[in-house]
């Protein structure tokens, strides 16, 4: 804070013609009180500079962090609609330096006295300066080195999606977004990379998952996890188990457990695993028939264990009656963002120019996404300099505006668990491996 250096307190009393001593010493004491008054306000106002400061700035800067975000990953989807190349960069500090600068003074006003050196001065004209500048260092770290491309390329982990299933997204939004199959039944596998120029299958892994999601609305359907005894090694005589032996397993959390006919022993440790429980109202309902028929499960079972990739890539090779397990093949956020790039409505003249791919049905016809992406993203475009107005996020491109409409709330709740996800997945890189960006902006 600037020092407030030349304030006078004092008035000269000099009074000329016709002004009367009393008079002048009862406006130099209201000239006190006044500038008492400023300088009080001056130094209150730089007291509170900090606490001021963050309570004007900290939501702006959340706000522009939060807002940029959203239109990066909105731009990287879109192209990719374009098989373009994305690209991203994080903001990795933000260091906002602020500056306030005061000043008062005070400029006697004479009144003409021609040649009088003793002439008196009728008023005190006070100045008062004020001055800021804000000046943020924002550093900015490319994302495209190796340790973000592998994330990139990385499949969910099974944990996750079962994780994100017992929340409160729904299945299918879940399942439909990270699942490439289900029991090897195909979620259009071929639009997990670039805009194939077939349509891909999806019909039955669609009506399946469906089927589900009305039995988790209606709570007969509960994904959470079990535990089970597994083996460790072989079977021992249970006379060369000793006390030691069973103490020294149980602190490194095993236990020797019965194994055959009760003569031996084996060492063994706890598992949990994920499953998926059916109530025994559903077992038999005409929903679980249809989720049966097309994932090709076992019936008459409560529970399915689910698994990653330990199935056959052939049902037509699974028993007659079923499996007993809920297999599933997860997508990376790469080919997730791929998939979602198929909500992102192209114009018609970038699809006549070759710009993006058009894909055909089996007629030979348009293929229309929307039977793929319908309820779960769709992105909107519009041609013109201006940002539509009833986007809740945008971005230009190629002489367009793509954007989420604001009323859009499926795309909306999609658009947000893509977001949480991905800093989930591909925020937590090493820091020192890609280099900075630091811009000092101008004041302002």
């Amino acid at each position: 804070m600037t020092g407030i250096g030349g304030l006078g307190m004092s008035c000269v009393e000099n009074a000329g013609p016709g002004h009367k001593p009393a008079t002048v010493r009862w406006a130099c004491t209201l000239r006190r009180i006044a500038l008492t008054g400023l300088a009080v306000a001056i130094l209150g106002g730089c007291a509170s500079l900090g606490p001021q400061t963050l309570q004007q700035s900290r939501l702006e800067y959340n706000e522009a962090v939060k807002t940029t975000t959203e239109e990066q990953l909105l731009l990287n989807i879109v192209r990719l609609r374009y098989t373009d190349t994305p690209s991203s960069m994080a903001v990795s500090a933000i260091a906002a330096q602020f500056e306030r600068t005061h000043g008062v003074g005070l400029m006697p006003f004479f009144t003409a006295a021609g040649g009088d050196i003793n002439r008196s001065f009728t008023a005190i004209l006070p100045q008062f300066q004020y001055g800021g500048a804000d000046r943020p260092t924002i550093s900015l770290t490319p994302q495209d080195d190796n340790e973000f491309t592998r994330k990139l390329f990385t499949p969910v982990p099974l944990e996750g999606i079962v994780y994100l299933v017992k929340t409160t997204w729904p299945l299918a939004t879940v399942f439909r977004l990270y699942l490439e199959n289900l029991n090897w039944i195909p979620n259009a596998q071929t639009a997990s990379g670039p805009t194939p120029g077939a349509a891909p299958e999806f019909s039955d892994f669609r009506r399946g998952i469906e089927a589900l999601q009305v039995l988790q609305d209606q709570g007969l359907v509960v994904f959470g996890m079990a535990e089970r005894w597994e083996p460790v090694g072989p079977a021992l005589a249970a006379p060369r188990v000793s006390a030691v032996d069973v103490l020294e397993a149980a602190k490194a959390g095993y236990e020797y457990r019965k194994a055959g006919n009760g003569n031996s022993l084996q060492l063994a440790r706890k598992v949990s695993f994920p499953v998926m429980r059916i109530s025994p109202a559903a077992v038999n309902s005409p929903e679980f028939a249809q989720v049966r028929r097309f994932f090709r499960l076992k019936a008459g079972l409560q529970a399915y264990e689910i698994t990653q990739e330990g199935l056959t890539p052939f049902p037509d090779a699974y028993p007659a009656e079923g499996v007993g397990v809920l297999d599933l093949e997860t997508r990376s956020m790469l080919q997730t963002l791929y998939f979602i790039s198929h909500g992102v409505e192209v114009p018609s003249a970038h699809l006549e120019l070759g710009l993006a791919r058009k894909t055909l049905d089996a007629t030979g016809q348009a293929f229309d996404w929307g039977q793929i992406t319908g309820g779960l993203f769709a992105v909107r475009y519009k041609a013109g300099d201006e940002r539509p107005q009833n986007a809740r996020v945008a971005v230009p491109y190629r002489g367009y505006w793509f954007y989420i409409d604001e009323k859009d709330q499926d795309t909306k709740a999609t658009f947000a668990l893509l977001v949480e996800l991905s800093r989930l997945e591909l925020g937590s890189a090493k820091s020192g491996m890609s280099p900075v960006l630091t811009l000092p902006i101008g004041a302002r």
